[in-house]
């Protein structure tokens, strides 16, 4: 597990940036997610994007094809040097950024959002406060786009266990052989649609045998 006074998710992420890509190559998952990066350029078009936790930047190359600027956002210095490594367009810029609080970001106001496989890591009671923090900093008709995982026996890490607050964690092992406990929360349509508030407009739910994509409008 990981060490005593390090944040358990930002380690296993350092750790694991340099293997992180392996899980979009399952062959059981490329249909879907050529679908997914087909339809992402859609939402954005001429928009000014804020992304939490870029990670890796798998999704950037597919999601700022023909928006106004993108600013990708990560905690970790070792994901976001993956992510500047890729091809991408001038309009992409970076900042190391706590997604919880977007402290850093100064007075900018952004028209979308996105978020790949983040709203699952986030801890159910942090939940309602950190899209709070997140629609803050968007303008009124704001673009929200949010994607994670689905969970499929077989395919999925299995669960270990549950919390009191009704949190699900995985015991994930990597290259180094350090072993972490990483929170994944596998959220259903009405759960989701009940967190992201009253601010959200026309939410629509796209659900794919190992992902759900969620895209609303902000109020």
């Amino acid at each position: 597990m990981s060490e005593a006074g390090i944040d358990p998710m930002r380690d296993y992420y350092a750790r694991r940036a340099g293997e992180y890509e392996r899980v979009y190559y399952k062959p059981e998952r490329q249909t879907q997610l050529r679908a997914i990066e087909a339809w992402l350029p859609s939402q954005f078009a001429a928009r000014r994007v804020l992304e939490v936790a870029c990670g890796t930047g798998w999704w950037i190359p597919h999601g700022a094809r023909g928006c106004a600027s993108w600013l990708a956002t990560d905690l970790n210095p070792e994901t976001i040097a993956i992510a500047q490594s890729k091809p991408l367009p001038a309009s992409v810029h970076f900042a190391i950024v706590d997604a919880y609080t977007l402290d850093g970001l100064g007075p900018e106001i952004f028209d979308a959002a996105f978020a790949g496989f983040w709203w699952s890591h986030v801890p159910l009671s942090r939940l309602h406060p950190w899209l709070r923090t997140l629609h803050a900093r968007l303008e009124s008709g704001a673009r929200v786009v949010m994607l994670d995982n689905r969970f499929v026996a077989g395919s999925s890490t299995p669960i270990s266990r549950r919390d009191v607050d009704g949190n699900t964690y995985q015991i994930r092992a990597l290259d180094d052989g350090s072993t972490h406990e990483v929170l994944k929360n596998f959220p259903g349509r009405d759960a989701v649609f009940a967190a992201i508030g009253p601010r959200a407009r026309g939410a629509q739910w796209i659900e794919y045998p190992h992902y759900w994509v969620l895209s609303y409008l902000l109020a």
